[in-house]
């Protein structure tokens, strides 16, 4: 007979690790799935595109002065450049986001992640950050880059000194977009259990709020009512963050309200959605 070893309490000898950092597990988890997919990586590498030309625009306005006559690099280009940008943030939001709620509630995987010692903020902070971290690599990190590429081109710092408000503004301008698509997204992806249809319903949102606003700017023969239009209220906050003439006749103070009031409708539909078995460990 083989012996019988002892069954007795143990002390855990492990490794604990300290409360909170739970999401980062779900974060690469996310990362690595996406990543392994080579239409999404094609996806990303579309949305590096417009860097190339505009470096490329930027090294001909540095070695032929008169080029920069027709094309000048100045805040306005960088600007704009963010606008751009929102075009393949598009597609990144709808690829990569339209599932990361919705696929765990389609699989009733949010009573198993929620059962266990995971906190509900952890678990959509972790989703949240899979679609920043693609969202930023295609709006924050390439604006950022474009500024670096000025300077190493042009072999100076001059325009930067005399535009040191570029900094904080394109960081501002950026995450702004980052933070409300991502949210945004997030909060459609928990109420459907289709990947599919939170897709329709994204893409759905922003044509229809774009032909309200053409409809309306069209009957009323102003551009006023810029705000029913997320994209819109983008461009409105991003022409006064870079000291740009507005495009539009929207207040300010308007387009950051309701761009603010998208981002609390979000989080208040991801808190009634993200629901489970909470432990208290």
């Amino acid at each position: 007979m083989s012996p019988v070893h002892d069954q007795s309490y143990r002390r855990y000898a492990g490794l604990r690790q300290a409360p909170g950092k739970a999401w980062l597990v779900i974060l690469r988890a996310g990362v690595r799935q996406l990543i392994g997919r080579r239409i999404f990586l094609g996806l990303l590498a579309l949305g590096w595109i417009w860097f190339l030309v505009r470096s490329v625009q930027i090294y001909l306005a540095v070695t032929q002065p008169q080029f920069a006559q027709f094309l000048p690099v100045d805040v306005k280009l960088f600007a704009n450049f963010i606008d751009a940008q929102s075009f393949i943030a598009f597609f990144v939001t709808v690829y990569a986001g339209a599932g990361l709620i919705a696929a765990d509630r389609r699989a009733n995987a949010l009573q198993v992640y929620l059962s266990k010692p995971l906190m509900r903020m952890e678990y959509i902070g972790g989703k949240f950050a899979i679609l920043a971290v693609f969202l930023g690599f295609v709006v924050i990190v390439p604006s950022i880059l474009l500024l670096v590429m000025q300077v190493l081109l042009s072999g100076s710092l001059s325009f930067l000194r005399g535009h040191l408000e570029l900094i904080p503004a394109i960081v501002l301008a950026s995450t702004m977009r980052v933070l409300v698509y991502a949210i945004s997204m997030l909060a459609l992806s928990s109420l459907s259990t289709s990947t599919r249809y939170v897709a329709v319903m994204y893409t759905g949102v922003v044509f229809f709020s774009e032909a309200v606003f053409n409809v309306l700017s069209f009957v009323t023969g102003s551009t006023r009512v810029a705000w029913v239009s997320p994209s819109r209220n983008f461009d409105v906050v991003s022409d006064a963050i870079f000291r740009q003439a507005p495009r539009y006749d929207t207040p300010v103070i308007v387009s950051v309200l309701v761009l603010l009031g998208i981002v609390a409708v979000s989080v208040s539909v991801l808190e009634r959605r993200v629901r489970g078995v909470e432990v208290v460990s």
